[in-house]
């Protein structure tokens, strides 16, 4: 049973769970919330020992680490993303479409605002669930620090409806360089990314090789080398400052190899309309501006029915994955700040090996929970990082599990290991059968297809 606007009504499930049965609710789809809902739909909702329901705002997932190839047009979303409706009845799980927007802990129901079509009609009425264990994992957004013209000027990767959006832009611009009579102004087709950490360089290296392609076909009046601009801006000393100096010395030497302007200790005053004026006076013409800089929560956790958070709207959970000032409630990737057991004063970095890991220790530890046994502390194991710069190479450093010292990588190998992550996650999600069988048809479509999309 659930209820909407107050009124109980049966919902069809392929569970079969039982109405007395202990409720778990997932906010948000992301690549932990969706692998945590398929294991725990498998595990306890097939088999009638829970409820297990998934909120989320979007019809379909798309592993994060992708956007960017979505966004360069490398990558096509309809043959990578995921169906929510269609996982939840093949894994044990109910899908409610919707957003979190507020939550009543003394009643134990997570409240879900309306949702309309992009004609303004409605499709589902607000509402609420109840719960009896509650887990929020609706991810991170990028932070624009309350930058003038930002939210106006600045287009974000923070989910595939953007990245789509981003790529219509961009082939737009491209259309229109073409068809037009007039020479190009300063700003057209120049891009300026804020940001240089991993999302920012990897989109900066792909947009490189996908304007190439589009162009190739048959725009013949646009010069790349001449008339395709891309400037990469980080208020840090260096690109990629999250990781070790090593990788960001080598990401920046390929991006200044592909004549990527980059420029590092500037800082963004203002995003305009034809580009972004910096603090020291430069301004940086650019037709497309994408703001990738910095992470925060969604504002909604910002005073979540008196749940503890930080400056930057993250729940702060204790190592348990429990919020800090109620057990029921957990709270994990980058909308938490998690203590980093074994790293005194440092927290569990926003990465997404982080969100599978903690996914992986909430699947183990929401049983025990259900049963009336204590959690056990989640502990963190960093496996290095690794960036991807599209077809030119692959970077990175893996941490060694016996000596703890880091191995820098790059190359085919470094490809292989960025490749295999994803793979993890789509056997996560649908088992091996059907990831060996989706791969061998996408490797066989792409060869009769144009290397780059064109719509």
């Amino acid at each position: 049973m659930t209820e909407l606007n107050g009124k109980e009504r049966n919902v069809p499930t392929a569970s079969g769970s039982s109405a007395d049965a202990p409720k778990i609710v997932v906010v948000g789809g992301g690549a932990g919330g969706l692998e945590l809902v398929t294991r725990l739909g498998n595990a306890l909702g097939r088999r009638g020992k829970a409820q297990i329901t998934l909120v989320e705002r979007n019809r379909s997932h798309l592993w994060k680490p992708l956007l960017h190839e979505v966004a360069a047009g490398s990558m096509d979303l309809g043959r990578h993303d995921v169906d929510y409706l269609a996982q939840s009845y093949w894994h044990g799980f109910r899908y409610r479409y919707g957003e979190m927007t507020g939550l009543d802990r003394a009643a134990k129901r997570v409240k879900i605002g309306p949702t309309w079509d992009e004609d303004d009609r409605p499709i589902t009425e607000a509402g609420s669930l109840p719960y009896d264990k509650l887990v929020i994992s609706v991810g991170g957004l990028s932070n624009d620090f309350g930058t003038p013209g930002a939210r106006e000027h600045a287009l974000t990767l923070d989910s595939p409806d953007q990245a789509a959006r981003f790529h219509r832009r961009l082939l737009n611009a491209c259309i229109r360089a073409q068809s037009q009579a007039e020479p190009l102004r300063p700003e057209q087709l120049h891009v300026a990314i804020i940001g240089a950490g991993a999302t920012g360089v990897e989109l900066a290296a792909e947009l490189h090789r996908t304007t190439r392609e589009v162009v190739a076909y048959g725009l013949d009046r646009i010069d790349p080398a001449r008339d395709l601009n891309i400037t990469v801006i980080e208020m840090a000393d260096r690109v990629l400052p999250g990781l070790p100096p090593r990788l960001s010395e080598a990401a920046q030497g390929l991006l200044e190899d592909l004549k990527v302007q980059v420029l590092t200790s500037s800082k963004v005053s203002e995003v305009g309309q034809n580009g972004v004026q910096l603090a020291d006076g430069r301004f940086i013409a650019a037709e497309l501006v994408v703001w990738a800089a910095g992470v925060k929560a969604p504002d909604f956790l910002k005073d979540l029915d008196g749940l503890e958070s930080t400056r930057s709207n993250q729940l702060v959970v204790r190592p348990t994955l429990q919020t800090t000032r109620d057990p029921d409630v957990f709270a994990f990737g980058d909308c938490s700040s998690c203590p980093w057991v074994g790293r005194e004063g440092m927290n569990v970095p926003p990465r997404a090996q982080a969100a599978n890991q903690q996914a992986s220790h909430l699947f183990k530890q929401l049983p025990r929970v259900l049963r009336g046994e204590a959690p056990e502390p989640f502990r963190y194991r960093d496996f290095g990082s690794l960036v991807s710069l599209g077809e030119y190479t692959t970077v990175g450093n893996l941490m060694g599990s016996l000596t703890g010292r880091s191995l820098f990588v790059e190359g085919l190998f470094a490809s292989f290991m960025y490749r295999s992550l994803y793979k993890r996650h789509e056997i996560a999600l649908h088992g091996m059968a059907k990831v060996v069988l989706e791969t061998l048809a996408r490797m066989i479509t792409r060869r009769t297809e144009p290397q780059v999309k064109l719509h």
